[in-house]
């Protein structure tokens, strides 16, 4: 076996220790059993599962966005949030996010992929239990990870609490006792909502990267940070509000090895936002004329408006793009700065 042959399969049996819904089920019920401390709800429903509400029914806050983020991370990334001057006449919360292990804690958990659908109910599921329904089975077997847990932690985008049908869909995906499902639901119409999603700064430059190339698994670490977009009421708003903080405020850094300088720079070239035709303007106005149809709309401006990577082996940073602070002010209902 030669070394690379050895080091690969000593960082996957390195993921193999690494379970993300133990972590992530010791973080939930952080939330589970302080919910007046974190402003949230808690409750079993006639299964057993547990449910939390972070913004339906209840306001929610910037310390339980940060801990569902870290949720979503599986419990091996970091979040804080502070507040950040992006200019003269605009300071915002920000959230950062870190994580010593980018492919599992990113890719593996928190992105955003699990679509569950029954009747007119619609949810985009994230978090530790996807790890253990293996939805998207190609991107773990290219990040080397698999999950092995008596208990699941899924985070649901959505406005409305699930069915019994839903819960149990998930309890079979998952191989799951009701008792050992936790549910946490956060609206993006919510701040817990709009944290959460400005806390994937790093998954979505990870992502784009992975889609222009890069082998995630030679992402050594990366942190990120993005502004927390002002919570909207309406969905549309804030769901374009949301992306846009990524879109055009958020930074993602990157330290890689297992690369070549040249390799590297073609990949970065590519990766903000600012590489797609579609950039420019807010997210919402490109959805509308996409009639509303995320397939309609170019895959490349889904992407931090930086991205920083560094390659370890020789020292070298790469980066590309720039924030657009005008198209953030414009989303988020503030005039163009004179």
């Amino acid at each position: 076996m030669n070394n690379s042959s050895k080091k690969r399969e000593c960082a996957l049996l390195s993921a193999e220790t690494i379970s993300v819904n133990q972590r992530g089920w010791v973080l939930a019920q952080k939330l589970r059993d302080a919910p007046q401390k974190y402003e949230v709800s808690a409750k079993e429903n006639s299964q057993g599962v547990t449910i939390i509400d972070t913004g339906i029914s209840v306001p929610g806050s910037l310390e339980a966005g940060t801990l569902v983020t870290e949720i979503c991370l599986g419990g091996y990334g970091e979040a804080t949030f502070t507040t950040t001057k992006y200019a003269d006449d605009l300071t915002l919360n920000a959230i950062s996010v870190q994580t010593n292990y980018p492919a599992i804690s990113a890719l593996g958990s928190q992105f955003a992929d699990w679509q569950i659908k029954e009747g007119d109910y619609f949810a985009i599921g994230s978090g530790p239990a996807r790890a253990l329904a293996r939805k998207n089975k190609q991107l773990y077997e290219k990040i080397g990870y698999k999950d092995e847990s008596d208990r699941a932690v899924l985070v649901l985008e959505t406005s409305k609490e699930p069915s019994g049908g839903i819960t149990r869909q998930i309890l079979d995906e998952c191989k799951v006792q009701p008792n050992r499902l936790i549910l946490i639901l956060a609206p993006t119409t919510s701040i817990v909502g709009s944290t959460q999603v400005s806390g994937r700064i790093v998954e979505t430059g990870l992502h784009k990267l992975l889609k222009l190339g890069l082998d995630p698994k030679l992402a050594i670490n990366a942190h990120g940070s993005a502004p927390i977009a002002p919570v909207h009421k309406k969905f549309g708003e804030a769901m374009g509000r949301t992306n846009d903080a990524i879109l055009y405020m958020g930074e993602a850094f990157y330290e890689v090895k297992g690369i070549k300088d040249a390799e590297l720079k073609q990949i970065v070239e590519r990766a903000p936002s600012s590489a797609s035709p579609q950039y420019g303007r807010p997210f919402l106005q490109i959805f509308k004329e996409a009639n509303f149809d995320f397939y309609k709309v170019d895959p490349n401006l889904f992407a931090p408006a930086v991205v920083v990577v560094k390659n370890l082996e020789t020292g070298t940073i790469i980066k590309a793009g720039k924030t657009n602070v005008d198209v953030f002010r414009n989303s988020i209902g503030l005039p163009p700065k004179a």
